[in-house]
């Protein structure tokens, strides 16, 4: 075990011998630990030590030191990858560091860190504080930022009374003279190196699986974050690129694809070698798996899903060595999209997710390979009051399910009567396509609220804001003058009755209701 200085650590970092390698997690410390942090330096607590990976071997993907940009080094110069500690040395360079300019302004306020001086030591609270320039009391605060600047120091020190100076030069001192412990190993043995790493985040605070399944399958030619990167271009134009930045969905995907099973202890325990050989495979079975979404539920975005973990069952279904396309056949499919609704509105992965996912993986499995399945034999029965009691809130499970479910029936505009584009509508997917039958003016004015709340579901249709600004909020006898003399295609688009029209809301939504739940039943068979 050896010993650096602050002053040393910063060095190190300007001429790039300390590197953050690329399997790390990002800084993640608030500005209060940071500045906690450095009350633990001043009052000389136990900080824990370094842990430097030396190689001169460089890593092709390297990430900035917080938000400053590393300098490139020699490539025959050693380097010190930080394989622990990452948040305390980010956390010393970005409050003490003077030369380098920050890159982004996320970075700004933890790096200014300042000292009360005013403050009695006391054992328990820090004297150390993260401000903003707001904040700052320069009768009191002395920033950190200048301590191992010479010319700054003196400036920041000129106008300070003779037992403020002293407090100050000794609070210095400390800091020039911490010793941070640092443990350095040598190798060229990047899997000893992943294991390390693995190993030493067990011991503390758990990383996200998608750090060390980074580590893991690691290699010059192949970055998980790249492949999911290039995962998120590919599904853009569908309207899907939010998938490719759920590292915990598209793991769980991959675990599922590899062990038939999704929680963290398959992820931890996936081989990297085979994650590496079969990563087109198991995109190929995502992508499947969207397709299918996409041609059988009308679903347009990640946002549609009333669960994304229904996407993981589906990636085992449609995964297919050698990348073939699977040929699914029509019993395959009825039995998938009776799961998928029956999942939707039971809330199936509200809670249980690990199980009830294991276990529908493995009856996907089954399915797959012509065995006899159980896949979604679980009873669901919708009732009338379900569209009664739930409100409507865009990103909510069970309005996502409605929704779904109103995009199944061809739903056309109520000014035009021309069909809703709904790759159009459901990949934008926002409030303004979803408005009121009985506009919630009117039934305020007609004191009718009272009885059924006007933002339950059963009161919502897909009307876009244009169609309801022309439809005025007035009641539906009134607003029918705006709509085309045929409006059967409409109503029956909507599953609305044609109560609509009599103004009364308790009978329209009791009608309604009852509607959709027979089609909610129907879709479940």
């Amino acid at each position: 075990m050896s010993t650096l200085t602050i002053r040393k650590i910063l060095e190190a970092v300007y001429r790039g011998q300390i590197r953050i390698p690329a399997f790390q997690r990002g800084f993640v410390w608030e500005p209060d630990h940071v500045a906690f942090f450095m009350d633990s330096i001043y009052k000389k607590y136990p900080f824990g030590s370094l842990l430097f990976w030396r190689t001169r071997e460089q890593l092709r993907t390297e990430k900035r030191i917080g938000p400053y940009m590393l300098p490139i080094v020699d490539r025959d110069y050693p380097i010190d990858y930080v394989l622990d500690g990452q948040q305390r040395i980010t956390s010393l360079f970005g409050v003490f560091q003077t030369e380098l300019t920050e890159q982004e302004e996320k970075g700004e306020l933890w790096t200014k860190v300042y000292f009360d001086y005013k403050s009695e030591s006391n054992a328990q609270e820090s004297q150390f504080f993260a401000l903003e320039d707001k904040e700052v009391d320069l009768e009191k605060h002395f920033p950190l930022k200048c301590l191992f600047d010479t010319t700054e120091y003196r400036k920041a020190t000129r106008n300070l009374s003779e037992d403020d100076a002293r407090k100050i030069d000794d609070m210095q001192t400390v800091f020039k003279e911490a010793l941070i412990p640092v443990q350095t190993i040598e190798t060229d043995d990047k899997a000893t190196v992943a294991i390390i790493f693995e190993r030493v985040n067990r011991a503390g605070v758990r990383l996200d699986n998608i750090q060390l399944l980074s580590a893991w399958t690691w290699s010059e030619e192949f970055s998980l974050h790249e492949q999911f990167d290039g995962l998120s271009q590919d599904l853009e134009p569908f309207g899907f690129k939010e998938i490719g930045e759920d590292m915990q969905l598209l793991l769980r995907c991959c675990s599922a694809v590899l062990n038939h099973d999704a929680s963290p202890d398959t992820l931890v325990d996936l081989d990297g070698a085979i994650l590496r050989r079969r990563f087109e495979e198991i995109t190929n079975g995502i992508k499947g798996a969207i397709d299918f979404l996409r041609d059988n539920i009308n679903v347009q975005s990640l946002e549609n899903l009333p669960f994304s973990t229904l996407l993981v069952p589906l990636s085992v279904f449609f995964t297919q060595h050698d990348n073939k396309h699977i040929q699914m056949t029509q019993e395959q499919r009825k039995v998938i999209i009776k799961w998928f609704w029956r999942s939707c509105f039971s809330k199936r992965y509200s809670s249980g997710v690990l199980r009830n996912l294991k276990t529908d993986i493995e009856e996907m499995v089954k399915l797959k390979n012509g065995e006899l399945s159980r896949l979604g034999q679980f009873e669901v029965k919708v009732k009338s009051d379900f569209f009664i009691t739930n409100r409507f809130k865009i990103n909510s499970v069970n309005t996502k399910s409605f929704i779904l479910l109103l995009a199944q029936m061809q739903p056309a505009s109520f000014i035009s009567g021309n069909s809703i584009s709904l790759g159009k509508v459901l990949k934008e997917y926002n409030r303004n396509e979803f408005h009121h039958a009985f506009p919630k003016a009117y039934l305020r004015e007609s004191k009718q609220n009272e009885i059924y709340h006007e933002s339950c579901l059963a009161n919502f249709c897909f009307i876009s804001k244009s169609d309801n600004t022309q439809l005025g909020g007035k009641a539906p006898s009134v607003y029918r003058n705006q709509m085309p003399p045929d409006i059967s295609a409409i109503l029956s688009g909507a599953v609305c009755p044609d109560s609509l029209f009599e103004d009364d809301y308790k009978t329209f939504i009791d009608q309604r209701s009852e509607l959709l739940a027979a089609k909610a039943n129907s879709v479940m068979k």
